[in-house]
C-alpha cells in the first residue's frame, strides 16, 4: 500500500465541510472590507523567494522544497503566499487599477520541517495584502480584518502581541547595537543563533532555543532606536486599535521570519496550541514591490493558518448538509421515468439521490434512512400505471399519493418547506 507523504495530509469527508465553512467565513468578511480574490501559482522562480523572503532566513536555507527542473531551471513550491502575490501585481501592473490595492487568497503552502500540531509540510493560509497604503489606520484595519475572521470561527481568548521594527532610516542603528550584543554573549548562543548573528542578527530575536531566548532579555530593544517618524506611526497604529476596541500586548522581542517586514509587525496568539500557538501574523513590508523590480509602494498583510485556526474554532453542528430526497425507483421503466426530474431537481439546489442498483425497496429505504433523507419519493410499475406516486416524510412515516403529471412542481413545494435555511 502506497501512503501519503510524512507531513502531508488528506482532508477528508466529514473534515473538508470544516474547511469550507470557514473559508466561506472569510471570504464574506475578506468582501465586507473591499478585498478581491486573487489566485497565484503554488510554484514559482527559487529566485522570488530568496529575494523577497531573505537569503539568511530559516525558510530558505532549511524548509524549502526546491528542485531543478528539465530546463535546469530552479523552482520552488511556495512556502509563504506574499512574494507570489507581489509578483502577480508586478507582472500584471494590478497596482495602476487602483490606488489602493486589496487583495486575499486561500491555498496550500509547503516548508520542509518537522510536522507538529496544526503544522504541516502541506499547511494551508488564507492570506490578506494592502498595497499603496502608508497610513497607520491600515495596519490596524488589516489587524481587526485578522480577528474579526478569527472571532466569526468561534475562536475565543484571542492575544494580539505587537511590535514595530523600524526602518531603513532607523533599523540600521539596531542592527549594529543588537549585532554589538552578540558578540559578548556569542559563546553562549546555539549553532543556528551563532551563524545567524553573522548573517542576519535580526532572525536571532526569532529563536525557539529557550537558553538563547534568556540571553536576548539583555538585548537591545527596537524601540530604544526607533527614530521620531516610525514612533509616530507606532503610536497611531495603537491609538487605532484602542478606537476599535481591540486589546493588544506590546512585545518588543517580536520579529517575524521574514526579511521584508517593516515597522508594525503582529501575531495573534491562541491558546491551547501548545508552544506553537501563534494562529495568526503579519505586518507591513514597504519595500518589498520594489526589490522585487516593482513600483514602490507600500504594503501591508497578514496569513492566518488554516489547520491551526480549525484547532481553536468552534464550528456549528451540521455543517454537512442533510440529503433532501430519496428516490426510489422499482424497475428500469420507473427508473428512466424519474432521471429527468432527479436532474431538474438537483438543478434547482436540492440535495436529491437515487438507486441506480435495482436493488428492492426494503433495501433503498434503508438506504434513504442511512442517508437522513428528509423525504422519499416511492414509484414502480404499479404507480407508473396509476399515474401517481408515493412521498414518504422519513421521520414521521407519513405518506401522501402525487400524481405524475403534478411531480415536479408539487415536490419543489414540499422539499422547500421541508429545506432548512443553508448555513454560509
Amino acid at each position: 500500500m502506497i501512503k501519503a507523504v510524512r507531513g502531508f495530509k488528506d482532508i477528508l469527508p466529514g473534515e473538508t465541510e470544516k474547511w469550507v465553512y470557514l473559508e466561506g467565513l472569510a471570504r464574506n468578511l475578506f468582501q465586507a472590507y473591499g478585498f478581491h480574490e486573487i489566485r497565484t501559482p503554488i510554484l514559482e522562480r527559487t529566485e522570488l523567494f530568496a529575494r523577497s523572503i531573505g537569503e539568511a532566513t530559516d525558510i530558505v536555507e532549511k524548509e524549502m522544497y526546491t528542485f531543478l527542473d528539465r530546463n535546469r531551471e530552479s523552482l520552488t513550491l511556495r512556502p509563504e503566499a506574499t512574494a507570489g502575490i507581489c509578483r502577480a501585481v508586478i507582472e500584471h501592473g494590478l497596482h495602476a487599477r487602483a490606488k489602493i490595492l486589496k487583495l486575499f487568497t486561500m491555498g496550500p503552502m509547503f516548508r520542509y520541517e518537522r510536522p507538529q500540531k496544526g503544522r504541516l509540510r502541506q499547511f494551508h493560509q488564507l492570506n490578506a495584502e494592502v498595497f499603496g497604503s502608508h497610513a497607520p489606520g491600515t495596519d490596524a484595519e488589516v489587524i481587526a480584518l485578522a480577528l474579526d475572521i478569527l472571532e466569526a470561527g468561534g475562536a475565543q481568548k484571542l492575544r494580539l502581541e505587537l511590535n514595530s521594527l523600524g526602518c531603513p532610516e532607523c533599523r540600521p542603528r539596531f542592527r549594529e547595537a543588537l549585532k554589538e550584543f552578540l558578540k559578548k554573549v556569542r559563546e553562549n548562543l546555539c549553532e543556528d543563533c551563532q551563524r545567524r548573528a553573522e548573517k542576519n542578527p535580526l532572525r536571532t530575536l526569532d529563536c525557539k532555543n529557550e537558553e538563547c531566548q534568556a540571553l536576548y532579555r539583555e538585548a537591545p530593544c527596537f524601540s530604544q532606536f526607533w527614530c521620531e517618524a516610525c514612533r509616530k506611526h507606532f503610536q497611531k497604529v495603537q491609538d487605532d486599535l484602542r478606537r476599535l476596541g481591540i486589546e493588544y500586548e506590546l512585545n518588543d522581542r517580536l520579529v517575524r521570519g521574514l526579511d521584508y517586514y517593516v515597522r508594525t509587525t503582529f501575531e495573534i496568539k491562541a491558546p491551547g496550541l501548545g508552544a506553537q500557538d501563534t494562529v495568526a501574523a503579519g505586518g507591513r513590508y514597504d519595500g518589498l514591490l520594489k526589490a522585487l523590480g516593482g513600483p514602490d509602494l507600500p504594503g501591508v498583510g497578514f496569513a492566518i493558518g488554516m489547520e491551526r485556526f480549525l484547532l481553536v474554532a468552534r464550528l456549528p453542528e451540521g455543517l454537512t448538509p442533510r440529503l433532501d430526497l430519496y428516490v426510489a425507483a422499482l424497475g428500469e421503466e420507473a427508473r428512466l421515468w424519474v432521471l429527468p426530474l432527479v436532474r431538474e431537481l438537483r438543478r434547482q439546489g436540492f440535495l436529491v439521490e437515487m438507486d441506480q442498483e435495482g436493488r428492492s425497496l426494503k433495501a433503498q429505504l434503508k438506504q434513504a434512512n442511512r442517508l437522513k433523507a428528509r423525504l422519499s419519493l416511492i414509484v414502480g410499475e404499479h404507480e407508473l400505471k396509476e399515474k401517481k406516486f408515493l412521498l414518504r416524510d422519513m421521520e414521521t412515516g407519513e405518506q401522501k399519493e402525487v400524481p405524475l403529471d403534478q411531480g415536479a412542481e408539487f415536490l419543489k413545494r414540499e422539499l422547500r418547506d421541508k429545506k432548512p435555511e443553508r448555513k454560509r
